[in-house]
């Protein structure tokens, strides 16, 4: 392996971009709005039903040009075409990476290895959507003869958060006559308080892990099939109308007591964060419905065929990418603040965190060479307005830079009274008060004492993107997610990096299965650092004997 390739900060797009940044230095966002009169229009984006305002950002007609050179440069065209193609794009798995091929439309034709993938996805899309009209009919029923009222799916990671997080983006469109709860931590509270008032026999449990073997997962199914057949008196065949499974191990499922025939498979092509549109999202088609199910995934192939197609000065996903990269790389900015307008959207910024840090939390190339320059910055938020009485704070008038990310949409699922008007003023307002602050001048002219300015000032010129859509649909949703996972896309071929790899899970993982025989009992003689020998016997005086 040849570790010795130029590095990314010797590529004459990147040294164009540093010495642009020192250049546009002194430029502030009250500067750019005051000498670009059509500013606020021009750096503006519709495509597939929405609209990106990035105008309130540090950037000038020079800026997105020389980030689209530094995008060509280092082939994100021939990156995305190698995906769309089905190429093994993933190296150090050396798998293809497809998520675009469980949304593309019946009678696409996306080769691996011969074969057409899509028609893979649709047998089981198919299937899955003949099970959730069953449930959701009442045709299928418990083991006493009982109406299903109750899912829960038990998975963690990507099989926990993009189903927790679909769920609550469309709950407005879910069947409220049925419950649905999720479990994913391996701490016993998750599944106890997830089941403490749910009926056996009115209760189902979607189980997803793709090996059937995820220590999480398959510990908390395992007291999942216990409770159930304690509620049920202990038959067995219970089981098998109680569980259904997202897996590709029919063997292990068929074990577990589960009819392989109600098991529903995906591909290693398809990555855990990657998959809540596969058969991973069956407990979100069994809460919204097929068809519902089925426009999500339409908002994920528009996006998609937008992302493959469009110019990259004209590309959504590529654009708030190559921004991205910007203020990670040349402004030394850390983090970017996802903030959705809109309580549904409240486990999106959760769901990114593993999108955007799984993805592209790398530190060496395709090759295996250093980057040397930063990756992966840290994503986070929380819903609007209630972020405002929170960190807000530190956005505004803190030391550090942290982009904004601001969702909103035009029409509320929920109308009551003015709050959709007064919720769409915060958002607004906030992308204004952080790209123009208020000066020492208006603060003084306001009346505050001469030691109480400092306090008061806003040093605005803080970035921000405004995404507008008309009403939080199922399309929508899908839209959004394929934006971000194209976004991640797009830096991480700046980086030159493999965002569709994760193993930085693996080492934790390995060494808890090391350490958990030896939690119980004095023997072995611990062989760890000092400091972990420390807790391990710290813990068993704690936990006393079994």
């Amino acid at each position: 392996m040849n570790t010795n390739q130029p590095s990314l900060r010797e590529c004459p797009a990147w040294a164009a971009l540093q010495d642009h940044r020192e250049a546009i230095a002194p430029l502030t966002l009250r500067h750019l709005f005051a000498d670009d009169p059509e500013r606020g229009e021009r750096l503006s984006l519709d495509a597939v039903g929405l609209y990106l305002n990035y105008a309130k950002n540090r950037i000038t007609d020079e800026t997105v040009r020389l980030l689209v050179q530094l995008a060509e440069t280092s082939g994100l065209r021939e990156r995305i075409d190698a995906m769309f193609r089905g190429e093994r794009i993933n190296v150090s798995e050396n798998r293809s990476v497809l998520h675009i091929a469980l949304r593309a439309p019946r009678g696409t034709s996306i080769l691996v290895d011969g074969v057409n993938v899509v028609d893979d996805v649709h047998a089981v899309l198919d299937r899955m959507a003949a099970f959730a009209e069953h449930v959701r009919d009442g045709t299928w029923k418990g083991h006493t003869g009982q109406r299903i009222l109750n899912v829960v799916n038990i998975g963690i990671g990507g099989s926990d958060l993009g189903p927790v997080m679909a769920y609550e983006a469309l709950r407005f469109y879910s069947d409220r006559s049925m419950t649905f709860r999720f479990v994913s931590n391996i701490d016993g509270t998750d599944f106890v308080e997830a089941t403490r008032d749910l009926n056996p026999a009115e209760t189902l449990f979607v189980v997803a892990s793709k090996t059937f073997t995820t220590l999480e997962t398959m510990t908390n199914a395992h007291a999942a099939r216990d409770w159930l057949l304690q509620g049920l008196g202990g038959d067995q065949a219970a089981v098998a109308r109680h569980f259904v499974a997202v897996s590709t191990n029919a063997e292990a499922v068929s074990q577990f007591g589960i009819d392989t025939t109600n098991m529903y498979g995906f591909w290693d092509w398809v990555g855990g964060r990657y998959s809540m549109d596969s058969a991973i999202g069956l407990s979100t088609m069994l809460a919204i419905g097929p068809e519902n199910f089925r426009a999500m995934l339409d908002g994920f192939h528009a996006m998609d065929e937008h992302f493959r197609t469009a110019p990259f000065t004209q590309n959504m996903p590529v654009l708030m990418g190559l921004l991205a990269v910007w203020y990670n790389n040349f402004f030394g900015a850390q983090t970017i603040a996802v903030l959705p307008y809109e309580q549904y959207l409240k486990r999106f910024p959760a769901y990114l965190q593993q999108l955007t840090m799984e993805s592209n939390g790398k530190h060496v190339t395709l090759k295996g060479a250093p980057v040397g320059v930063d990756t992966g910055p840290v994503y986070w938020g929380e819903p609007g307005t209630n972020g405002q009485h929170s960190f807000y704070q530190l956005i505004h008038q803190g030391t550090r830079l942290i982009p904004c990310d601001f969702i909103a949409f035009g029409q509320p699922l929920n109308p009551l009274g003015h709050h959709h008007d007064m919720l769409l003023a915060n958002v607004f307002a906030q992308g204004e008060a952080l790209a123009f602050g208020k000066t020492p001048e208006e603060v003084a002219a306001e009346g505050s004492p001469d030691w109480l300015v400092p306090h008061r000032t806003f040093e605005g010129n803080r970035p921000s993107n405004t995404l507008l859509l008309e009403r939080l649909t199922p399309a929508a949703l899908g839209k959004l997610v394929a934006l971000y996972e194209h976004s991640v896309f797009t830096q991480g071929a700046i980086w030159d990096i493999d965002s569709f790899d994760q193993w930085g899970v693996e080492l934790g993982k390995v060494l808890a299965k090391r350490i958990l025989p030896e939690l119980g009992h004095s023997e072995p003689e611990l062989s760890h650092d000092r400091s972990t020998n420390a807790l391990i016997q710290r813990y068993r005086q704690l936990r006393g004997p079994q």
